[in-house]
């Protein structure tokens, strides 16, 4: 396939006349206003689209959490039709997790080197939704394990390559907002994917298909006919948006250039990959992930099955996993909003989480039967986890050891995603049931605190950095992001 035009470059070349007609002129990219009005085009542009498919990236990453116990009173949930154990559920969420954690690096380097986001990410949103809709003729325990792995192989590029997306088009602090936009659509997708199930687990048995498999055919169709929206009117890069003139493009460029982001296929050195991969702050931020995706996972894998938890049956489960997905979008957008206009992400994050952290505790302390107030402290663990992930995934944008690993960085951060939902499965224990889930919950609150402590130091590590002057790997001054 064609490669990408390289017009965006960090360097800002001379334009191909037949790329950029038109003089090239100075762009004040410290213009509050035109920045103001430009971001205004783009964020009609990019993120409706990336914020709905997002949702339905989710929206089927959950929906076997929903199809775990839907009508499970009458022995028509994916369990028990597939002869499926509980450890067998664990075990086919993990390899799926697995399926992310080894393909999301390929994919954002395929992404960057040879095919266009546009074609790109329409292409694996195509794929997983036509596998998605065949997940519902599933008669056996293997062949959910071998559809759910191949769902995960195509979604795993996808998160990491809107984010990457977002950094060929806003400038760093502009990054955070919009990135927890696109992840608070995942809370409305836990917030939607429970009003679905909760409608479809009433047409159990229509057309001689149980609940489960309606929630199947329904989310892939809608999933797979929307790539088709990628294809035809998601933007690539500057160059390529026929929505803006000369100065438009030569200003989108341009605005880039002081921290980071926009287009480049230029190699970085041996020495940036190593310090992206393997630097002990880099590893700080990888760590943190993980750590925060583990009460992550627990609230896409085992929302429904907490709730079920709480005393209500399979259907009502799924209606009652809606408020908690509700608090965490609303958390999320306040929150990443004010990250990135203090310029405090690491604070943000730092208190996020201890919220989060004092929810997953009080609930594992509370008794089993206490079912009010657990499920009030299922909600404030809601504005945890999910509200710091744009502002975590943001800062290791800003503060990559090179601009040119900007989308390696990005897709070991995402690929961690798939490390902290191995454990997340594997935490919530059927046998503990009875007992309101002590293990899921006092893990979760442990990885909570975790992620507060790391947020902490990093902000005060680069506080240090800023006083110093440290250069990036790369030689150039830099001015790290808080």
């Amino acid at each position: 396939m064609e490669k990408p035009d390289a017009v965006e470059h960090l360097e800002r070349p001379t334009p191909s006349p037949s790329k950029l007609d038109g003089p090239v002129v100075e762009d004040d990219v410290n213009d509050a206003s035109r920045n103001r009005k430009f971001n205004r085009r783009l964020d009609y542009r990019v993120l409706p689209l990336c914020c709905w498919v997002y949702l339905l990236n989710f929206l089927d990453r959950g929906n076997i959490g929903n199809s775990k116990v839907l009508n499970a009173e009458t022995g028509d949930d994916l369990l028990q039709q597939t002869n499926m154990t509980a450890n067998g559920y664990a075990l086919t969420v993990t390899l799926f997790s697995l399926a992310y954690t080894l393909f999301e690096v390929p994919s954002n380097w395929i992404m960057k080197h040879y095919v266009r986001p546009s074609v790109w990410l329409g292409s694996l949103l195509f794929c997983w939704g036509a596998v998605t809709i065949g997940f519902a003729g599933v008669q056996n325990y293997a062949s959910v394990v071998v559809l759910r792995f191949l769902i995960g192989v195509f979604e795993a590029g996808f998160f990491p390559g809107i984010v990457y997306l977002i950094t060929i088009w806003y400038r760093h602090n502009e990054r955070a907002v919009r990135i927890a936009l696109v992840i608070a659509f995942c809370n409305l997708a836990g917030a939607f994917g429970g009003a679905v199930a909760y409608g479809v687990g009433h047409i159990n048995g229509a057309g001689g298909l149980e609940g489960f498999r309606w929630l199947f055919i329904i989310e892939g169709i809608i999933t797979l006919l929307s790539a088709f929206l990628l294809f035809f009117f998601l933007p690539d890069y500057p160059a390529r948006a026929r929505w803006l003139n000369d100065a438009d493009k030569h200003f989108a460029v341009a605005r880039l250039e002081e921290r980071g982001g926009g287009y480049s296929q230029e190699h970085a050195s041996r020495r940036e990959i190593l310090e992206t991969c393997f630097s002990p702050r880099m590893l700080a931020h990888y760590c943190a992930y993980v750590a925060d995706v583990v009460p992550q996972g627990s609230f896409t894998f085992f929302t429904p099955t907490i709730v079920t938890g709480l005393g209500y049956t399979s259907i009502q489960a799924q209606l009652l996993t809606v408020p908690p997905w509700v608090v965490g979008f609303v958390v999320a957008i306040t929150l990443s909003y004010s990250a990135d206009h203090f310029n405090a992400r690491g604070w943000h994050i730092t208190i996020a989480s201890t919220v989060g952290g004092v929810g997953w505790l009080t609930a594992g302390l509370l008794p089993a039967d206490a079912y009010v107030q657990r499920y009030g402290c299922l909600c404030m663990a809601a504005a945890g986890a999910f509200p710091a992930a744009p502002s975590m995934t943001n800062w290791v944008t800003c503060n990559t050891p090179s601009f040119l690993t900007i989308p390696l960085a990005i897709a070991l951060h995402n690929s961690c995603a798939g490390l902290g939902q191995i454990v997340a499965q594997w935490i919530w224990r059927a046998s503990e049931a009875k007992t309101g889930y002590p293990t899921g919950n006092f893990v979760c609150a442990g990885c909570s605190f975790f992620v507060a402590i790391v947020a902490t130091c990093l902000r005060l590590r680069y506080g240090v950095m800023n006083k110093r002057q440290v250069l990036d790997a790369r030689g150039e001054k830099r001015t790290w992001a808080y």
